[in-house]
Order: structure tokens, then sequence, then C-alpha cells
């Protein structure tokens, strides 16, 4: 947790990833030269997000840190996403103190959560819950810059309840191995380590997997609409 530069891959994977993981893992650090063994601990999203990629970063990391003994930090996907926000030239631009973070559910709903930001604080503050609700029940009251996935996919069905400035949405930054560091590394500072018995992924949603009648009722829905 030094003030180097971080040594970080981040890659698109659209199949096998499963394959990919340990093995770069393994090449970070040996370009690091250091062993497993000698981290302070291991970060890791947890989520919301894709249930396959949210579990297999949880199970990686379960058993790295059981081999070699090391404490686990649990950094939510939206959290990650709102530091690199910050860090973004049109959001520095913008001075924003109040914006939201909202991400592509699937299954027609979005995951949301609203932040604060001062730039005397080294991240931005969560407030309230993380949501789940459909893109027309996310409350953009107060938000001054919107960035997530859920632009993209969803439009102006975001912005029935307050219309936010084109040069005030961010729709291509996602989670990654940056955000999730920066998360991490300002919770070993406040001493939030975790034991890996007890990591495991946040579920938003109970129900991760529609029915073969459901998808066949939401194909007809859309089909007609």
């Amino acid at each position: 947790m030094g003030d180097s530069a971080p040594q970080f891959r981040h890659e698109s994977v659209s199949a096998g990833a499963s394959q990919l993981l340990l093995p770069w893992v393994q090449e970070l650090l040996a370009q690091a030269q250091i062993n497993l063994s000698e981290l302070d601990a291991i970060a890791v999203g947890i989520g919301p997000g894709a249930f396959t990629g949210v579990r297999l970063g949880v199970a990686a990391v379960q058993g790295l840190a059981v081999s070699a003994n090391l404490p686990v930090i649990s950094v939510v996907s939206l959290d990650a996403i709102a530091a690199q926000v910050i860090k973004t030239a049109s959001f520095e631009k913008i001075n924003a103190s109040r914006f939201a973070i909202a991400i592509d559910a699937r299954m027609d709903e979005i995951y949301w959560a609203k932040y604060e930001y001062q730039a005397v604080k080294p991240l931005p503050k969560r407030i309230g819950d993380i949501h789940l609700s459909s893109p027309e029940e996310i409350d953009l009251t107060g938000i001054q810059y919107l960035a997530g996935s859920a632009i993209a996919a969803y439009g102006d069905r975001l912005f029935i309840s307050a219309a936010i400035a084109k040069d005030c949405l961010d729709s291509q930054v996602s989670v990654s191995a940056l955000g999730i560091l920066d998360c991490a590394q300002q919770m070993f500072k406040e001493g939030q380590l975790g034991d890996v018995r007890q990591l495991e992924p946040l579920y938003v949603r109970n129900k991760v997997a529609l029915t073969t009648a459901e998808r066949d009722l939401a194909f007809k829905k859309d089909w007609s609409s």
C-alpha cells in the first residue's frame, strides 16, 4: 500500500476470465517483485454487478487470502466507480458536490446510489443506501452529475424526476481495478480490514435470473412495445 504508481491490468473479457485471472495475478506479483504473502491485504469488488464476475472475483480472493493468511478489503462496485468519476476531466470541470452512479442491473432495472464530494476529502461519501429499481424510479433530485452504464442502457428513462445537462453525464466510466484500489487504500488507513471467512458478494437483488416463462413474457413485452 505504498505511494508508488500502481501496477494494474484492466481488460474487458467476454469469456474465459476464470482461466485468465490467476495468471494475471502471478504476472503482476512477478513484475512488482513481491510474493503474495508480503501483501498487506487483498481488495476485491463485491458488487453489485454481473453475478458471474462478482462471484469469480470473490472466489479467487478467498483462495488467495486463505493461502497467504491475508486480510481482505471488500469494496462496493458503485463506490469504486465514484472514486474514478471524481478524477475525470468532465467531472472536475463541473465541480459538482452531489452526484449519482447508476449501472445497468439487467432485467430492466438499475443499481444506483447518491454521493457527496468535497475536494478536501480523498473520496466521495455515499449518501444513503444502494438502490435497485426501474430506470424511471431513480431519484436525481439535487444531483449535478450522473455517471454509469445505465445512461447508455436506458437513456431518457432515467430523467423522469430531473433533467441533467449532457455535459454532466458520463456513460463510459465503469468499475476498474484502480477505483477499487483507491477505495481500498483509504479503507486500509481506516482499519477497515475483514476476515476472509466473512467475505461474500453484496446481493442487492435476491433474484439473479428469470425463469423461461418470465423471459418469454419480457420478450413479448419488448416485441409489442
